[in-house]
């Protein structure tokens, strides 16, 4: 079962990261990684073409009250985000009594390689587990993207199944790997 998550004022901290809700402020920072060809498209949407763009998704990420910012303690910059979706297992009556969320993240091209996702991804399953109250964590990577099978495998999902995802914003469909992860 699908359950509301509302961040709101919610900040988490890794060694080098700050976890926290959107700000108009962070609209270059956004636009800044968002633009680069490959890195949205790694997660089936199109890069931003303009700033307009970026603009409208940062007023869905402050509405929304789903997605993480992920801002270096150093610096300041917002180089990526981390959101709380829908479960590919919502529809399933296998899961209607157990409380889940998928876990979505893009991550700016000058961090990859460096572990900024994976410590990123486990301070949310900490958030999710302990304070949230979720049975459930949900998580999944086209095949192809190394990356984000890699952060995967860091946190400890375990694969629960493949499937097909087809990106309107793209017009093509990938084939795409499914994680799970339990409370424990």
């Amino acid at each position: 079962m699908d359950v509301k998550i509302d961040i709101t004022g919610i900040v988490l901290q890794t060694p080098r990261l700050i976890l926290r809700e959107w700000r108009e402020s962070d609209l270059n920072d956004l636009y800044e990684y968002a633009s680069v060809d490959g890195v949205g498209e790694m997660a089936g949407w199109k890069h931003h073409g303009s700033i307009e763009e970026t603009r409208e998704i940062l007023k869905m990420f402050m509405t929304g009250k789903d997605v993480f910012a992920l801002q270096l303690k150093t610096g300041g910059k917002v180089i990526g985000s981390l959101g709380l979706h829908p479960p590919f297992v919502k529809d399933d009556a296998l899961y209607k009594n157990v409380k889940v969320k998928e876990i979505g993240y893009a991550l700016s091209r000058d961090y990859w390689g460096q572990g900024l996702m994976p410590e990123a991804v486990k301070a949310v399953i900490d958030y999710c587990f302990g304070i949230a109250g979720l049975d459930a964590l949900t998580v999944g990577h086209f095949v192809g993207n190394n990356q984000s099978r890699r952060v995967i495998e860091k946190c400890g999902f375990t694969r629960a199944g493949s499937g097909e995802y087809f990106s309107k914003q793209l017009d093509r469909t990938f084939e795409e790997i499914y994680y799970i992860m339990y409370r424990q």
